[in-house]
Formats: C-alpha cells, structure tokens, sequence
C-alpha cells in the first residue's frame, strides 16, 4: 500500500473512500463532519441518528455521497471518549481500512480530530492502523482475494500542521512495515524458516541497510563455549546459525542488546510435546521475527542509538543425537546446567545469548523478547506481554514505550523463593523446576544468572505473538508484537517523541 498526506480540505479530497472519527458523547457534529454533512444535505447526520451511530470504539457507519463530493463514499468510525489515544486512531484507522477494502475502493483517506494528539502522532497511528488493519499473509493461496486497498492518504489541511504530520506518515509507515515482516516470518511454514532461512534474511537485511551482521556456525558457537545453546541444536539436522546484527551510528548515546528467541520449530525434543501442543510451533521464532523487523527499520529511522541484535537460532528436535533429560550442559560463563526438560529449551539458547551479550558487547541495557512459557498465559491471558525486568528506569522506559505503541504489558515479580525450585544436586542450576506452579517467574529466575547483572528486561510474549481469531490490527496469525515497543523505546532513549 502507498502511502502519502493529502492537503486539501476534506469536502475536495478525491477518493474512492472518505474515512472520517467521531468522538463518543459529542452532542454536535465536529468541524469536518459538518462541512461534509452540509455538503450532502444534511444526509450523513440522517444517517447517523437512523443507525443510532454514537462514536463508540468499533462503531462505523457509511453512505454514497452520489456525486455531491470528489469522495465516492463517507465513512464515519467511532474512536471512543478517551482524547490523545493514539491506539483509539489507529483501530479506527485499520477498521476504515478494511471497510473501504471490503467495499472495493482501490484508494481511501482519512481524518481524524486534532484533539489530545499532536499532528504527527496522529498522521502516525493513522498510517499504521491502515498498514496493520490491511495485512494479509496469502502467498501460498492459490485463489487470493482480489480486494487490494492500493493506495491510502492522511488528511492534513492546516498548513501549520502539515510538516510535523508528513513526518509522522512516513514514521508510522517504517514501524508499520516492520511490524508485517515479522508478521511475515512468524506465519510461514517451518519447512521454509529455519536457521539457514533466518540467516540469508538477516544477510538481506543488513545488506540493504549497511548494517554490521555476524553468523556464527555450530563450530564457532562451541569454541566460545556455547554449551547450552549448541545442546539444543544437537537433535535437528539443520545447522544452528548464531545471528549478530549491528547498527551504530556515529555518536551513540546509549548501547542496547536485543535478544529474539529463534528456536524455528519446537517439537519439545525428546520430552516430546503432543500433537495439538506442537502445530503452531513454528511461531517459536517470534522473537527472532520481531528482531529482523526492528533491523529493518533501524537504518530509515537514523536513531543516535547503538543498537545489537542477536538471535540464537536452530530447531528443538528428537533424534538419536538429540539432548537427552539428564544431560549436562556448561553455558558461556561457566555455569552447569542439567537438563531436566527438553522443552525447556528456549531458555537455553537465551541464556548464551546473554552471556555473548554482556562478554562481548557491554551493553547499557538489554532486552529479550521470547515465547517462553505456558505460564505466562494462565498468568495474565493472551492481551498481556509479561514484563521481567530489573532495573527500574528502564522498567519505566519500556513499559511507557509498550503503552505508546498500544502493546499492553504487565510488570512481573522476580519472586526469589521461587529459585529454590532449580537447583540441581549434580549442576549449577536446572532448566526447570522442581516445585509447581510460577512457570514464568521460574524461567526469568533461570535466565537472569546469565545476564551479568546489567539492566535486562525479559519480555515473554507466548501469549501474544500469535491470535487466533482477528484482532483490531491484524486477522488471526501472527502479530509482530514488540517492533513497535522496541521502535517507541528507542526513540526514547534518542530523546525523540
């Protein structure tokens, strides 16, 4: 979909779709609804009081304008009570979008009020709404749905406005794009994506961004001393590939490691998972798929912000060469591990990846974003990102960014008692615990003995890198849940809003 900022008035606008917000309880139409109502005769109030339209959030109502407007259609979308909600616009956005799509249009543009936002954080959730809202993954369709939204503009006619909101489309057309390729990876088959897979498209992308990329292979993984990681790659006959990105500009303010979670396809390994526990495991990459993207956008955005991105790839896989419960691992920094689970692997892979992340780049911060645990979705249901984190500030930083970019999260405790749980009587520690119940905190707890002592936040998406049903933002499938977090938490650290 093109993108672009549309300056003419609303009642001039040229477009197969004319996408318009009102706001919950207002007793008046708005400005622009007026000039619009005035010129169709006062038909759009008509029709608004007729379906009861009230601006509730998810609310649309829409007319033919019958030659009395360049826009062949109005639609009016509900964007709730709540002023200054960037997420509000970009659902109304998105369900515009779809609407207009649905109904045809080959183009669409959209306005929404000026109230609570700044123009560009406005031009900027409204062009990611369209994106998000439109997304479709299709590719491997044989009959595709011939619909395509081709083209979509934002509606600024203040000229004062017009500046700040340009810059605001081509924003949320960066992050919005970013977001779809992570979409993309996670919703293809595991028979396509696997560390080899994951490797060429770092490679392409570090390539059309200038980026620095390092990929490791199994051999220099286990000179490094990589033992809990290469012990999980043992079982797949596809090689582990240990993926470093890097973006460094010239005079960075600050040093970030990202961590994704890559593990391609998890069948449990020989703690083999049962079969309807293992079909969507090829989202097990979610983290991967949320670095690429990040990556992605780096470069466009020119962040002063020195930014790594790593990504411990390979499969979890049965073989006779497979990891066995029992074994003994001895990670990056030394430490043992027994294996008390095979499918307690993701934390593994991360643990090494921490350890090369505070030996090998000394960041200020880092952060780590996997599918980790079943738990956190008893904890907290699949709208909620659980948030490890042990350093305030960036508790603070991160947590703001993830309500910026209307990705919801939910601090979580580092309850120490929970640690008696994975000691182990032969090793440092063991991959899972002894005890029931707190599966999450069990494996923050694990994982945070490799991370240093710098400030880390553990971001456990298994509840929400995937839907099932459609979203406000997307269909079902993939969400590409943290791009945009980690987009709106660096900007930060840049000093941008």
């Amino acid at each position: 979909m093109k993108l672009s900022l549309d300056r003419r008035g609303l009642t001039e606008v040229r477009t197969d779709a004319l996408i318009v917000g009102r706001r919950h309880g207002e007793s008046r139409l708005s400005q622009a609804l007026a000039a619009l109502d005035g010129k169709l005769g006062g038909l759009l109030a008509k029709v608004m009081t007729a379906e009861k339209f009230e601006g509730k959030p998810g609310q649309l109502t829409q007319l033919h304008t019958d030659g009395k407007l360049p826009a062949a259609r109005v639609l009016v979308v509900g964007l709730g009570s709540d002023k200054g909600d960037a997420e509000a616009v970009r659902r109304a956005a998105s369900l515009g979008a779809r609407r207009a799509r649905e109904l045809g249009a080959k183009n669409a543009a959209a306005h929404f009020p000026a109230d609570g936002l700044s123009p560009r954080a406005r031009a900027q959730a409204t062009a990611e709404g369209a994106v998000l809202g439109t997304y479709r993954f299709d590719k491997y369709l044989k009959e595709k749905n011939g619909k395509v939204l081709e083209s979509f503009s934002v509606v600024e006619p203040e000229r004062r406005s017009q500046a700040p909101a340009q810059e605001g489309v081509r924003t949320g057309e960066i992050w919005a794009a970013a977001t779809c390729l992570a979409r993309d990876l996670v919703n293809e088959p595991a028979n396509v994506v696997n560390p080899s897979f994951l490797a060429g498209r770092a490679e392409e992308i570090a390539g059309a961004g200038r980026l620095g990329l390092k990929v490791l292979d199994r051999e220099d993984c286990e000179k490094l001393g990589m033992g809990a990681y290469v012990g999980v790659a043992q079982g797949s006959l596809e090689p582990p590939k240990f993926i470093h990105l890097t973006y460094k500009p010239r005079r960075p303010r600050k040093r970030v490691v990202v961590i994704g979670k890559g593990i391609t396809f998890d069948s449990g390994g020989l703690d083999l998972k049962p079969a309807d526990g293992m079909y969507r495991m090829k989202d097990d990459m979610s983290g991967a798929a949320t670095v690429l993207g990040l990556f992605s956008a780096l470069p466009k955005l020119k962040l002063p912000v020195e930014v790594h991105g790593l990504i411990a790839a390979t499969e979890n896989m049965p073989s006779g060469t497979a990891q066995r419960p029992g074994d003994i691992v001895r990670a990056m920094n030394g430490l043992t591990i027994e294996i008390g689970n095979t499918d307690a692997e993701g934390r593994l892979t991360l643990a090494d990846a921490l350890v090369y992340a505070d030996k090998e780049i000394e960041p200020d911060e880092m952060v780590d974003l996997a599918t980790l645990t079943g738990a956190i979705v008893i904890a907290l249901g699949l709208g909620l990102t659980g948030a490890f984190i042990t350093d305030d500030g960036l508790a603070n930083r991160l947590l703001g960014a993830a309500e910026s970019a209307g990705e919801k999260m939910w601090r979580m405790p580092f309850h120490e008692e929970y640690k008696d749980g994975i000691k182990s009587d032969v090793a440092d520690l063991n991959n899972i615990s002894s005890q029931r119940g707190g599966g999450a905190i069990v494996a923050a707890l694990f994982m945070r003995d490799f991370a240093g002592g710098r400030p880390w936040a553990h971001l456990d998406i298994a509840g929400t890198a995937f839907s099932e049903r459609e979203l406000p933002l997307g269909p079902k499938g993939a969400t590409g849940v943290g791009v945009r977090t980690l987009l709106a938490y660096l900007h930060g650290l840049a000093g941008r809003r």
